[in-house]
Formats: structure tokens, C-alpha cells, sequence
């Protein structure tokens, strides 16, 4: 109640000062803060008057914002030599016009067994955790592919290899695969699992890109095929770029 009432007789003398000179006045009113305690505890109360709007609005967006929160919370790190190997892959197709040449072999499948096979022996037993994974890796990249996977000088390529009875990880490799964990965070964005969980699947994704890493010489290409299907030289020049 004393604030209220405190409020209403400071108004009451700011609306005398303003009628009596508003320039000299105003100069005072802003110098002689005698009453500035009063105005930090009004301004207070109007910061937060607009700080719940602000989080209603990011709220009415609640979508949007757990989003980037999960995006955050899951965030890959692709090792150095992987990197490297996404930008060749990157400029092989989209300045070099080169394309890999499919059915790719080993294909994602066969690598995801090959990884099932070594996590087996690396832990003398076969988890049931990993082969879930490891399904949900392929389930993802079958769907993630024609969506997101592909640059727009594969498009005609993919539509001539995949047709409806032909699952992606069949015909397509390493070079696509990698492709999907750059999008990882973005796709398991949208799941909804709890975050020990989803610490949990981070580190096994990490785990296997280590695998991709420490087989990057055998799973990946060294060099993509010419436009008109004619493979170029194995990747002498490239490599050395």
C-alpha cells in the first residue's frame, strides 16, 4: 500500500515540475534523485512486467526453442579427418561434377555390421543397446537420404538406382552415411527422449564415427567418377588438393 501511495504523490509533484518549466525542470528532476530508490523499484517492476511476455512469446514457440535446446544438447563432433573428408565429398559433386559410383560396396548395411561385429569382440558380447542403434541409423539415413542427404547433382543419379523395393543403405556407402551425422542434431531435434538417454546415444554415434575414422582409407572413396559415368584416375590429383 506505501508504495502505491508513494507513486501517486511522486506523480503528482513530477506533473507540478512539468507544468512549471518542462526544460529546467525536467534537467532538475533528472539531477535531484533524492527519490531514485522509488523510480530503480518502478522500473524493476516494469522489467518485469515484460520479461514474461518475452517468455510467453518464446513459450507460444515452445516448439521451436526445445528444438534448439536439443540441438545443442546433442552436438556431434565429427573428427578433423572426417571434416576433411565431407568437404572433398563436397566439392567432388558440386565443383567437380563428380558422382559416386553405385551400388557402393561396402554399403551402409555392410558397415553397420562390420561395426556390430567389432563393438562384439571389442566388449565379448553382442548388446542389444548397439543392434538398436544401429537399426535406428539405418532407419534414419533410408528415410533422411532423398530428403536431405543428397545434392541436387545426385538427384537424376538416385532416381535411376532407388526404386521402391530398394533400400538406400543397400546401394549407397560411407560417403552418404557421414553425411547423416551432420545431421544428426538437427533430426534428433524432434524425438522426444529423456536427455540421460539421449547423452547416452550421442556417445555411441561418437563411438562409431571413431570406427569410420579408424577405417577411412577402406570405407571411403579416394575418387568419384567422372559426369558421363567414366571413373578419373583413383583420386591422384584429388587427394593432393
Amino acid at each position: 500500500m506505501k508504495l502505491t501511495e508513494e507513486n501517486v504523490m511522486k506523480q503528482q509533484a513530477l506533473d507540478k515540475k512539468q507544468g512549471v518549466d518542462k526544460s529546467s525542470k525536467s534537467g532538475r528532476s533528472s539531477q535531484s534523485k533524492p527519490k531514485s530508490s522509488a523510480d530503480a523499484k518502478a522500473d524493476k517492476e516494469d522489467l518485469k512486467n515484460t520479461a514474461p511476455k518475452g517468455r510467453k512469446r518464446k513459450s507460444d514457440s515452445g516448439v521451436e526453442k526445445d528444438n534448439s535446446s536439443m540441438e545443442k544438447l546433442v552436438k556431434i563432433q565429427i573428427p578433423s579427418t572426417l571434416k576433411k573428408q565431407l568437404v572433398d565429398d563436397w566439392d567432388f559433386v558440386t565443383q567437380q561434377d563428380k558422382l559416386v559410383k553405385l551400388p557402393r560396396s561396402p554399403n551402409v548395411d555392410d558397415i553397420l555390421t562390420k561395426y556390430l561385429e567389432y563393438r562384439s569382440k571389442k566388449d565379448g558380447i553382442m548388446t542389444n543397446s548397439v543392434g538398436e542403434i544401429l537399426k535406428g541409423i539405418r532407419c534414419y539415413f533410408d528415410k533422411a537420404l532423398p530428403v536431405m542427404l543428397l545434392y541436387k547433382k545426385e538427384r537424376q543419379q538416385y532416381n535411376e538406382v532407388v526404386h521402391d523395393d530398394v533400400s538406400p543403405s543397400t546401394i549407397y556407402g560411407a560417403e552418404h552415411l557421414l553425411r547423416l551425422f551432420v545431421k544428426f542434431p538437427e533430426l534428433l531435434a524432434y524425438v522426444n527422449i529423456e536427455e540421460e538417454t539421449l547423452i547416452r546415444l550421442q556417445q555411441k554415434l561418437m563411438d562409431f564415427l571413431k570406427f569410420l575414422q579408424k577405417n577411412q582409407s577402406t570405407l571411403f572413396l579416394s575418387a568419384y567418377d567422372g559426369p558421363k559415368g567414366v571413373s578419373e584416375g583413383k583420386g591422384k590429383g584429388k587427394d593432393d588438393d
